[in-house]
């Protein structure tokens, strides 16, 4: 019986000796190199044509019980929509989250980071720190890469000694207290619905309804975001989450659809 060692022989016999094989393995490229004036601006120029389009929605706004923290909980890359169930509020503490807006893995490891050092800070001194310091240290770690590409626009709502306290993070370093913020593309139309109905004396149940139908308006008319709006309470007790409605719902119930009379219905579609 003879072995068929056919499928072991080269299809490509080598000609010449090894010394020529390993020049032509390892000698360089032999394509000219392009020429660019502005290396730094052609690499910006790159880096934003393969850079993924990025949107969501995120409030929060201090009232007389608290602060209302809300969000939405899709996830885009471009007009791709990665997911539906992402979880845009955080908890750093029991009495502090954080919220979610830019690139996904850096938000939720630079929060996840600070929930460690806000513990760390708890066990040695033997009190909470406070929202001011929490804030300030995420600026400082996220200052510390700048100019490195993280995408991180976030903000820390909590309670503390000094009562409620509200302050926008982002990755080039910003750190600003305030009473009410809203973070993401979505943001312009969620402004609209604060600024018209928000009042500093409005009950909890007239805030959580704001800044449900503020994030059910963004996701309205904001193609990166949607979901299920989402709705924390931040009181002297702590955290608490108060709903997560689906946006269609919401927007059944806001836009409830008419009947409309099966005659007056073939009228309208029935051409002249």
């Amino acid at each position: 019986m003879k072995l068929d060692t056919t499928g072991l022989e080269s299809f490509a016999p080598l000609h010449g000796g090894m010394d020529d094989l390993h020049g032509e393995l390892w000698a360089p490229p032999s394509f000219d190199l392009p020429v660019c004036a502005d290396f730094d601006g052609f690499q910006k120029n790159a880096i934003q044509m393969v850079k993924p389009a990025k949107g969501t929605t995120t409030l929060a706004f201090v009232f007389k019980e608290g602060i209302i923290v809300a969000a939405e909980s899709r996830t885009s890359m471009g007009g791709y929509v990665a997911s539906q169930n992402v979880k845009k509020i955080v908890e750093i503490n029991p009495h502090m989250i954080a919220t979610v807006a830019g690139g996904a893995a850096d938000c939720i490891f630079w929060h996840r980071n600070l929930g460690v050092k806000c513990r760390l800070y708890e066990l040695e001194n033997k009190r909470r720190i406070s929202v001011a310091g929490a804030s300030k240290l995420l600026t400082n770690m996220l200052y510390s890469y700048l100019g490195m590409e993280l995408s991180v626009g976030t903000m820390i709502a909590g309670w503390d000694e000094m009562g409620p306290s509200l302050y926008y993070v982002d990755s080039e370093g910003g750190r600003l207290k305030g009473s009410r913020f809203s973070v993401g593309s979505g943001s312009p139309y969620a402004y609209a619905v604060l600024d018209n109905g928000y009042r500093y004396d409005m009950p909890l149940g007239e805030a959580a309804e704001l800044a449900r139908r503020a994030i059910y308006h963004a996701t309205f008319r904001d193609g990166a975001s949607g979901g299920v709006a989402i709705v924390y309470h931040v009181g002297p007790d702590g955290w608490k989450k108060l709903s997560g409605d689906d946006v269609k719902e919401l927007h059944d119930k806001y836009y409830p659809a008419v009947q409309v009379p099966a005659e007056q219905e073939m009228m309208q579609i029935t051409p002249l």
